[in-house]
C-alpha cells in the first residue's frame, strides 16, 4: 500500500549538468501545484548525512531555468556508502517529515537512491542528468544536448585554425565509458574521424584512414577523441603515433574538459528538464518508487532503477556508418 506524500525532498549528486536547475524548478513547483511542501538538499547525499537543508517554494526558483550547473550544489559522500551514513541521512529526512526523494543525476545517484530507499522503505524517483547521455532506459540526459552543442561550438573554432595552419587537432571530449558526445559531435562537427570506447579503431587503422584524406586533397583534419578511447592511454599517446608515422601533419592537441559541463542550458535541455521534473513529482502521487522517469520517442517513461543501472545503453551503430560516409 503505498505512502501518503505530504512532502517531498529534492537533490542533485554527482556531476553538474546545464539544466539540473531547470529540474528542481519544475519538481518544486509541481510539488506545490500539487499541495506538497519541498526541501531542497544541498550537495546532494552528504547535505543529506550532514542535514543541509532549505524550503523551497515556487517563487524560491525563480530566474533558475536558464542558470547552468545546480543551485542545490553536488558531492560525492564516501559517508553514504555506509549504512551508518545513510541511517543518518533517514534520520534527519524523518525529523523534517520528508515522506520521499526526488533524486537528479546519474547511475551513481541512482544507484545510492535504489539502496537507501530499500532499506528504509523511503520512495524514491531518480531524474536523469548527465552530460554523457548513458543512461539505460531514456532516450537523453538532461544535459546532453547543451554539451554537444558547446563541443561543436568549439570545435568549428579550433577548425578555422586547423584550416589556416594546415594542422591535424585532436579534440579530446569528455565519453569515459560511453562515445556519444564524441559521435554526435564529431558527425555535427565535420570531424574527419571519431575514437570512441565502444569501437576499438586500432592506431594503424586510425593513420591509414587519415592518410586516405590526405591523398585526397584534406590539408587540415579533425580528430574527436572520447576520453574513454582505446587506441592509446591518453590523447597525448595517440598525438605521439600519429606523429611518429609517416603522415606530413602537425598534430595539435585539446581537451575541452569542464567546458563541457558548463553553460546555460540549451532550449531543449530546459523542457526536457521540465517535463521530467513534473514526472518525478506525479510518479510519487501515482505511489511509484525505485524507478527513474526518462523520455523515449518523446512520451515520458517509467524506468525501474535495476534497468537504468544495471543495462548498459547500447551506442546507435547507425550513426557509425553516417560517420564513416560523411567524412569521407
Amino acid at each position: 500500500m503505498s505512502k501518503t506524500i505530504k512532502k517531498i525532498a529534492v537533490l542533485t549528486s554527482g556531476g553538474d549538468s546545464p539544466g539540473m536547475n531547470s529540474a528542481i524548478r519544475a519538481v518544486v513547483r509541481n510539488a506545490a501545484f500539487s499541495g506538497l511542501q519541498c526541501d531542497g538538499i544541498y550537495r546532494g547525499y552528504q547535505g543529506m548525512i550532514e542535514n543541509d537543508f532549505i524550503e523551497l517554494g515556487p517563487r524560491d526558483v525563480k530566474n533558475t531555468i536558464n542558470r547552468g550547473g545546480t543551485f542545490l550544489k553536488s558531492a560525492r559522500s564516501k559517508d553514504f556508502m555506509t549504512y551508518e551514513g545513510r541511517k543518518k541521512a533517514f534520520d534527519n529526512l524523518k525529523a523534517r517529515n520528508i515522506d520521499a526523494l526526488v533524486v537528479i543525476g546519474g547511475d551513481g545517484t541512482f544507484t545510492g537512491a535504489s539502496i537507501f530507499g530499500k532499506e528504509f522503505d523511503m520512495p524514491t524517483i531518480g531524474v536523469p542528468g548527465t552530460i554523457d547521455n548513458d543512461i539505460n532506459g531514456t532516450d537523453y540526459t538532461i544535459g546532453y544536448d547543451t554539451a554537444l552543442n558547446t563541443v561543436v561550438e568549439a570545435i568549428d573554432k579550433i577548425r578555422d585554425t586547423a584550416s589556416s595552419h594546415d594542422r591535424l587537432f585532436l579534440v579530446e571530449v569528455m565519453g569515459r565509458d560511453a562515445g556519444d558526445i564524441a559521435l554526435n559531435s564529431g558527425i555535427g562537427a565535420g570531424a574527419e574521424e571519431i575514437l570512441i570506447p565502444e569501437e576499438n579503431m586500432g592506431i594503424e587503422r586510425l593513420i591509414e584512414s587519415l592518410n586516405k584524406s590526405r591523398v585526397s586533397g584534406k590539408t587540415s583534419s579533425i580528430v574527436v577523441v572520447a576520453e574513454g578511447d582505446q587506441i592509446g592511454k591518453n590523447i597525448t599517446e595517440v598525438a605521439e603515433a600519429i606523429e611518429s608515422s609517416s603522415l606530413d601533419y602537425e598534430v595539435k592537441v585539446t581537451v575541452l574538459g569542464h567546458i563541457q559541463r558548463g553553460g546555460s542550458p540549451s532550449c531543449f535541455d530546459r523542457v526536457l528538464a521540465s517535463r521530467l521534473g513534473v514526472a518525478a513529482v506525479d510518479a510519487l502521487l501515482e505511489g511509484k518508487s525505485e524507478i527513474m522517469v526518462g523520455i523515449s520517442h518523446k512520451k515520458i517513461v517509467q524506468v525501474p532503477f535495476e534497468t537504468a543501472i544495471n543495462i548498459k545503453k547500447i551506442l546507435d551503430t547507425d550513426l557509425l556508418r553516417v560517420a564513416d560516409i560523411v567524412s569521407t
